[in-house]
């Protein structure tokens, strides 16, 4: 689906996590979990993090003022959730890899299905055509 500009970053940056999703369900070794458990905790800090902390800080507010505190809320739900197991993992819990992938899947989709769609719905075309 095109985005409009102010949100395209955003989506592009769902393929990454879609990868790492599927890279996680495919796991299915004790090499390919050790494996897997370092390299989620690094595109966490490094991609995840960091994509959370711009649609927290710009998108969102935008959203609580249009209205839309329903999909905000299941945001940041997911982002608290999302940074809990990726703490987990971190600290070497195996057991929060798996969740974390499907956790992972399931909010890249609620964001582009849903978050996203909401946001070009409602957000002035002054905010949502501008680039960067």
């Amino acid at each position: 689906m095109k985005r409009r500009p102010a949100l395209l970053q955003l989506s592009r940056e769902h393929h990454a996590a879609l990868v790492l999703a599927k890279r996680i369900a495919a796991a299915d070794s004790a090499d390919a979990i050790a494996a897997q458990m370092r390299s989620t905790t690094d595109v966490f800090a490094r991609e995840l993090e960091p994509h959370f902390q711009a649609e927290e800080a710009d998108l969102l507010p935008r959203l609580v003022a249009a209205g839309e505190t329903a999909v905000v809320e299941q945001t940041l739900a997911e982002h608290r959730q999302l940074r809990d197991l990726a703490s987990r993992i971190a600290s070497g819990d195996t057991a929060s890899l798996k969740p974390f992938g499907v956790a992972l899947h399931d909010h890249v989709r609620f964001e582009e299905r849903l978050l996203f769609v909401t946001a070009e719905a409602t957000l002035p075309a002054s905010y949502l055509d501008a680039s960067g």
